[in-house]
């Protein structure tokens, strides 16, 4: 006999954020092909068509996690450059912030440049490049165009990426390493003889 299983109550129905929220932690801990959409509805305790109602597939879902993280980042560089500062300073808060958030969504900026699969390298090319333009325009504008070009901009940003890639990896707090994170975005402004 078939058994079937009560529809759940309305606050307990799943939501495409429980699912990303899974979902993100799940890529990182396991890779993109050690995650199946199996494995995330087992995690959330519904069954894998659940997720189907939301994500056509693996990709989809994966997809939707980069975009999400590449957005927030895109709005923190914005936030950034909305203030009030003179250019030198808006630089350093635009240093700061990037390595802080790498730091405070470990998660989301390991899926967004650290996680290497084949299949994601056809799938995602846009949101990176786009992101890495936005951050490339804030700098450029920021400085003496007689003293950058773009690849003193693509140092800054691999300065950048390595520092957070090093701290994620270390599982210290924002928090613990903020002194760091000064001394790294005042190294890097000296860097550009500002």
């Amino acid at each position: 006999m078939l058994k079937i299983s009560p529809r759940k109550p309305v606050d307990q129905q799943l939501e495409r954020k429980d699912i990303l929220d899974t979902a993100r932690e799940l890529f990182v801990s396991e890779g993109y092909r050690g995650v199946s959409m199996r494995l995330i509805a087992s995690s959330l305790k519904v069954s894998h068509g659940a997720i189907y109602y939301h994500f056509k597939n693996k990709a989809s879902l994966f997809y939707a996690i980069v975009t999400e993280g590449f957005l927030s980042l895109d709005k923190e560089l914005e936030n950034t450059m909305a203030m009030e500062l003179n250019n030198e300073t808006k630089l350093r808060e635009v240093f700061i912030a990037y390595m802080k958030f790498g730091i405070n969504y470990s998660n989301y900026y390991e899926i967004m440049f650290l996680i290497k699969d084949d299949e994601l390298n056809t799938l995602i090319h846009q949101e990176p490049n786009q992101s890495y333009e936005n951050f490339a325009k804030a700098v450029y504008q920021l400085c003496d165009p007689q003293k950058v070009n773009l690849q003193r901009i693509w140092s800054i940003f691999l300065s950048l990426h390595g520092f957070v890639t090093h701290y994620i990896k270390s599982g210290q707090s924002f928090d613990e390493i903020e002194g760091l994170v000064n001394s790294h975005a005042d190294f890097l402004i000296k860097s550009l003889e500002l």
